[in-house]
């Protein structure tokens, strides 16, 4: 029983700390805006992450280009690691550092959104997709642990969960994505 009460009020405690941090609030709301404006004219959102965080990211995708809270038109978004014969056959002949930058050269165009999500911020893949990402002009928004890591740089947008415990900075972006979902729903499609 100690181990269940200690993991809901370490939980407990990440969220408040992201919610007494001004910084971090002001973010999420200009990553929706960001994400509402590529949407406006056009552009994509796309999601990356390994592991459990590229479920975090096929999830986010989905609650945009299925729907959220209520039905409305599909928005375009997509996590990067769903096609299995592009993503063996990329890590095969080029390597699994390279999974993600080969896609972004070859399908993004500038003002698209790149969300890259790895709680170290260190994710090679990710961090090779966010530097052909700021050649191309794609905007990049990591979701990332304490520190950052090395996504804090090449960010256009750093969302940085107050913690090094990966299971409470997951539990922490799916939060902060659904949120983020949540903005931009309303804001393409206001209900009267």
């Amino acid at each position: 029983m100690d181990t269940i009460i200690r993991s809901i009020e370490d939980s407990i405690a990440t969220k408040q700390q992201i919610l007494n941090n001004s910084r971090l609030l002001e973010t999420i709301q200009a990553v929706a805006a960001v994400m509402v404006k590529a949407l406006r004219e056009g552009k994509r959102i796309l999601w990356c992450g390994n592991g459990g965080s590229a479920a975090d990211a096929q999830h986010l995708a989905a609650e945009l280009s299925g729907r959220f809270y209520y039905d409305r038109p599909p928005l375009n978004s997509e996590a990067l690691h769903c096609n299995t014969s592009y993503l063996t056959a990329v890590a095969n002949d080029y390597g699994y550092d390279l999974i993600y930058s080969r896609m972004i050269d070859g399908a993004c165009h500038p003002g698209d959104v790149l969300v890259g999500i790895s709680t170290s911020g260190n994710s090679k893949n990710i961090c090779n997709a966010f530097r052909k990402a700021k050649q191309l002009g794609v905007i990049t928004v990591a979701l990332t642990g304490s520190t950052g890591g090395e996504m804090k740089d090449l960010s256009d947008f750093l969302l940085n969960v107050p913690s090094d415990d990966t299971p409470r900075i997951q539990e922490s972006h799916i939060m902060l994505g659904h949120i983020i979902c949540e903005l931009v729903e309303a804001e393409m499609f206001p209900r009267e």
